[in-house]
């Protein structure tokens, strides 16, 4: 398989354009003030929202495919690269548990699990996988980790109930997060990146390498688009169809999802990897090549930047709820003042992103 030397814009691109996804849905002006599509399905269902999550690890299997390919092509020891991918794991994961202690650093009510923390064991498994196993392999893990995942959740009751039940905080997952994983939970009795999730989210994953060993491939560019665009949109019908028995559910990542959420993600891909990188329409791709340089490093920050912009009071109110007054007291709708703060605190965000990409200053947790 012969591997290009010549990066995505594409990906690059929509790997920023994802994070600052994520920091609208994750900071909105209002919580009160949300439009539909920007809020998380509240169970089986599909917004925009639930989509960022896993088109983000999609993308981190994309970008182990490319960048290992690269490095066992010049050689580099397996050893080392070991190393390298549990260092970079822990560094995610030490992060990801900083961000849940702030802002009062209190080990009593401490969350052990977050989206750190799920991209952290993603990148971990699949890094592994990815030295040591063919495509072919990969697909037959990942294959045989959805069906019994969708067998596990669908055979065996949930030992409270007696039944089995997909209901939140009733079903296995739940049952089995709060009997072993420790800390506090997201929802108070269950977490929805909890112990058994985690498995088809590492799916979703090998989704992506699969997609990147398709991008490194020596078939041509739109042999390469034909590919993406068509396993793509049979991986998404056949999500629709799996979810008719085994609901699309972001909270518990059901095989479903993983397939509805692939298959879109490899459709986008494939239509940004045609019209960017194939046709050369790169106007509009800077801002998410800009972002995507230092993605963790901006998701990280606006943790930082929202204990001012959001926790800091002035005059009894926080900056945002100020602004999305003053913004629907002049006759805005309230979830546009809402989404409009929300694209502000991105763009304060975009700042420190571009004076490190100004700089070149790429910070690789």
């Amino acid at each position: 398989m012969a591997a290009s030397t010549n990066r995505l814009i594409s990906l690059d691109a929509l790997r920023g354009f994802t994070i600052a996804a994520m920091i609208v849905a994750n900071f909105p002006g209002s919580e009160q003030f949300v439009y539909f599509t920007l809020r998380h399905s509240q169970w089986n269902a599909l917004s925009f929202t639930d989509l960022i999550a896993p088109v983000f690890l999609f993308i981190v299997g994309v970008s182990i495919a490319l960048a290992y390919t690269r490095q066992l092509s010049e050689h580099r020891a397996k050893g080392v690269l070991y190393r390298k991918i549990v260092s970079r794991s822990l560094k995610l994961f030490a992060v990801g548990m900083l961000l849940n202690l702030m802002p009062n650093f209190d080990m009593a009510t401490i969350r052990w699990t977050g989206t750190l923390h799920r991209i952290a064991i993603v990148f971990l498994v699949c890094g592994l996988l990815f030295l040591n196993t063919s495509w072919k392999q990969q697909i037959w893990i990942g294959a045989i980790t959805l069906v019994a995942y969708w067998l596990v959740m669908t055979l065996i009751p949930t030992p409270d109930e007696g039944k089995i039940i997909l209901e939140p905080g009733r079903n296995l997952a739940a049952w089995l997060d709060r009997k072993f994983l420790p800390g506090r939970m997201w929802q108070g009795t269950w977490d929805p990146e909890g112990i058994l999730s985690t498995f088809p989210s590492i799916v979703t994953g090998i989704t992506g390498m699969l997609a990147g060993r398709c991008m490194l491939s020596s078939a041509g560019s739109l042999e390469k688009v034909a590919y993406l665009m068509t396993i793509g949109l049979f991986a998404a019908i056949t999500g629709y169809f799996w979810g008719l028995t085994f609901p699309v559910n972001e909270n518990l990542w059901t095989s479903s999802f993983v397939l509805v959420t692939s298959g879109f993600a490899a459709l986008l891909l494939g239509a940004l990897y045609f019209l960017v990188d194939i046709l050369g329409h790169t106007s509009g791709t800077k801002p998410g090549i800009i972002l995507g340089a230092n993605a963790i490093t901006v998701y990280v920050l606006a943790d930082v930047f929202a204990l001012f912009f959001y926790r800091q009071k002035f005059n009894e109110h926080s900056l945002n709820e100020h602004v999305v007054h003053s913004l629907t007291a002049i006759g805005f709708p309230p979830e546009l003042a809402s989404l409009l703060y929300a694209l502000f605190f991105v763009a304060i965000n975009f700042i420190p992103a571009y004076i490190l990409y100004r700089n070149k200053v790429f910070i690789k947790l």
